[in-house]
């Protein structure tokens, strides 16, 4: 008896070891995870809302990318649109937005100053031409002289965006009537336009799926993003493409009517150099941090050496009719007038 007692003891003590053990275990774990969630809302990533144009979408993904490695407290949320809609979002949605950026310049001038952004700086050009590939159809016959008969053509379709969405549209407008006056074909511009509507669509981007799927044949495209997507283009002459500054007052020579601010109201696009433009809305959460990707975006060594890699000439630093209002430390990528 006295054996199986001491036995039983024996069992007891083991039991309240174990349990003891367990408890002990049991609490180191939950002070861990507790220490551990601590330690993940210290580190909890700050969040930068930037709105661009479609055709930013390769080179910003690159550099958001390299000031994230620069920034590891910092995600960059990337929502591309056409220019004119993301300047809508901010005007009409009143949607947050830590940076701006719009491949059209004036986007900003006309739609966001000064009631919802103070200034502007020009960055980066581009031009218009003609995209296509292998697949397409009269792609072994197109060229700079006979690309309007081509695309007039029955059995070929093309695409180009909504000129009152996105510069790319209206700048396919202009496109066509400089090439109207160029070859001096008039009524050729609206015969084009009239073509091939249903194949208009918000960005120009949104026209690379239906290239890739053969639905279309040619699209009024950046040069820049063919490049980037290793696309067939067709350089335009430089009288058409709305490539150089020296051209401004040629280019001016032609319009279209857009959409404006309010609705019904409709304002008037001339012809005009391309020429980028980015800023910092007035709403910016956080405002800091969107002037230091702004500051890495425009850096010679870092987000502009990425733009020109993929096809966009530099422009910094250019002119700014707001430099008086361009934060100190962004001065240096701009110029008074």
């Amino acid at each position: 008896m006295f054996i199986f007692a001491n036995r039983n003891k024996y069992i007891v003590m083991n039991i309240i070891k174990r349990i003891t053990l367990l408890l002990l275990l049991s609490i180191l774990f939950f002070s861990c995870n507790e220490e551990n969630k601590s330690e993940e809302k210290k580190v909890e990533k700050q969040e930068l809302i930037v709105f661009h144009a479609g055709s930013l979408s390769v080179p910003f993904k690159e550099i958001a990318k390299e000031f994230e490695k620069e920034n590891p407290n910092v995600k960059v949320l990337l929502e591309p649109d056409g220019s004119r809609k993301c300047a809508r979002k901010i005007t009409d949605l009143h949607k947050e937005c830590d940076v701006m950026a719009s491949a059209d310049y004036t986007v900003i001038d006309k739609l966001l100053i000064p009631d919802f952004a103070d200034w502007n700086i020009k960055f980066a050009s581009n031009e218009m031409t003609i995209v296509y590939h292998d697949a397409s159809r009269r792609a072994n016959e197109i060229n700079k002289d006979n690309w309007i008969d081509i695309l007039l053509k029955d059995d070929v379709a093309y695409g180009r965006s909504d000129p009152n969405s996105d510069p790319c549209g209206y700048r396919a407008v202009l496109t066509c009537k400089l090439a109207e006056k160029f070859y001096n074909r008039k009524g050729i511009a609206d015969k084009i336009l009239a073509k091939d509507n249903n194949y208009i669509r918000p960005k120009e981007t949104d026209l690379l799926s239906l290239l890739e799927s053969n639905t279309i044949d040619y699209i009024f495209l950046y040069r820049s993003v063919a490049q980037q997507h290793a696309l067939k283009y067709l350089i335009l002459q430089d009288s058409i493409n709305l490539k150089l500054p020296e051209l401004k007052d040629y280019y001016s020579t032609v319009k279209t009517e857009i959409t404006g601010k309010k609705p019904g109201e409709m304002i008037t696009k001339k012809g005009a150099p391309m020429v980028y433009g980015i800023t910092i809305p007035k709403n910016a959460p956080n405002y800091n941090l969107a002037v230091k990707f702004v500051q890495f975006i425009l850096e010679k060594d870092k987000g502009m050496k990425i733009m020109e890699e993929k096809g966009q000439p530099s422009l910094v630093p250019s002119t700014s009719e707001t430099y008086d209002k361009i934060p100190d430390t962004l001065k240096k990528f701009a110029k008074k007038i």
